[in-house]
């Protein structure tokens, strides 16, 4: 099995789906990204063999239209929030559960044999949260493509990389807050490289023995979310005092910011940080070494000098 010709990569527009489409053009496959708005997508305009279309992919007729010549789709929409619903909120459903169904039967019908999916680490039909529950929902989609399409799930930790919206997010508010008060402050989380996960898409769809497997996608590292704020908040020369919320406070903070555009934080968040987000085991796929956060992190929220090299081992230590 090789790599395929064209693939179809949609949500390739954001953060995690630029960083697989440099690194699949690097190999010479073709690429048509769909978006909402040209304006969006007009850094992959320059990558070699990559089509950027205006379109919507929630709508079957134009996925319909998108399917045609591409030999395999990447699948990446998700969202963090969602106004409340059962069994979850509707923009869940519609990233999480809809469009998964809507990719496999545009795929089937047009002979597009090949499907991966991007989910979330977490997901689980019993879980804590309308995110993981819906995540959960969107994988089984996935899965019932069987066998006219041929797929592979892969959930990533929480991404870290250049332009994330993890640590990026905690080193704006190290930056305006004296002191940082933190639901989930003891919940674990196995951050992940945004390059590991582009080589792992790649690689799913390269690998015969890919097809049909569910593969966690985590860093060396395993982290609680304080020791994560506090190394951003050392790195970037803005160290804050931590203090832990218990749940029934994390709840009423993320009340409070849901009324916000764009919130920071939901109740259906702190629900997630109900359990623990690392891999159940390897890391990483095909004995794959996966990339520490220390060695770049401090590549874009800190000068990579001694201080941040000393803040490194210090975290290790933590």
């Amino acid at each position: 099995m090789s790599l395929p010709r064209k693939v179809l990569l949609v949500g390739g527009s954001g953060f995690v789906g630029t960083a697989i489409a440099e690194r699949l053009t690097r190999d010479g496959v073709g690429l048509v990204v769909p978006t909402r708005r040209l304006a969006n997508a007009r850094h992959l305009r320059v990558l070699p063999g990559a089509e950027v279309v205006e379109a919507d992919v929630f709508d079957p007729t134009v996925l319909a239209r998108l399917m045609d010549g591409v030999d395999a789709v990447v699948s990446l929409v998700g969202v963090l929030h969602s106004r409340p619903g059962s069994p979850w909120g509707p923009a869940f459903a519609r990233a999480h559960v809809e469009l998964p169904t809507k990719l496999v039967a545009a795929a089937r019908a047009a002979g597009v044999a090949r499907i991966v999916h991007v989910s979330a680490l977490g997901a689980d039909p019993a879980g804590p949260s309308e995110y993981q529950r819906s995540k959960a929902a969107g994988e089984a989609a996935i899965r019932a493509g069987s066998p006219d399409v041929a797929w592979t799930i892969l959930r990533p930790s929480v991404i870290f990389g250049p332009g994330d919206s993890f640590l990026n997010l905690f080193a704006g508010l190290v930056r305006r807050f004296p002191l940082m008060p933190l639901g989930g402050a003891g919940t674990r989380f196995q951050p992940v490289y945004v390059g590991d996960v582009a080589e792992a898409v790649a690689e799913s769809l390269a690998r015969a023995d890919a097809v049909g497997q569910t593969y966690d996608l985590a860093g060396p590292q395993v982290y609680t979310l304080r020791q994560l704020v506090e190394y951003v908040g050392r790195l970037t020369g803005c160290p804050r005092p931590v203090i832990p919320l218990p749940e029934a406070l994390a709840m009423l903070q993320a009340a409070a910011l849901e009324c916000l555009p764009g919130p920071l934080m939901s109740r259906d968040n702190v629900r997630s940080m109900r359990v623990d987000n690392i891999a159940g085991g390897p890391p990483q796929p095909w004995g794959r070494t996966p990339t520490a956060l220390e060695a770049v992190a401090p590549c874009y929220l800190g000068k990579v000098n001694k201080r941040g090299r000393l803040d490194a081992a210090q975290l290790r230590r933590d």
